[in-house]
């Protein structure tokens, strides 16, 4: 019963420290454009592919294997 008093105050920091970090979110923009964002993988954009998929560079083939 005693550890209630820690925590009943450890959850009630957790939801605020959640609602902070969506007002954060919320102040930033993140939230604003939602269907760019979802448009935007599908996309042929050279910048969405990861560094080692552009042309020049070495394959993973070519690399040696992290053991």
């Amino acid at each position: 019963m005693d550890i209630l008093y820690l925590l009943i105050p450890f959850s009630a920091l957790l939801v605020l420290a959640i609602l902070a970090l969506f007002a954060w979110a919320l102040e930033r923009g993140q939230f604003e454009d939602l269907e760019r964002e979802g448009e935007r993988i599908l996309g042929d954009d050279v910048r969405a592919f990861d560094i080692d998929q552009h042309e020049g560079r070495p394959s993973t083939k070519e690399c040696p294997r992290v053991r």
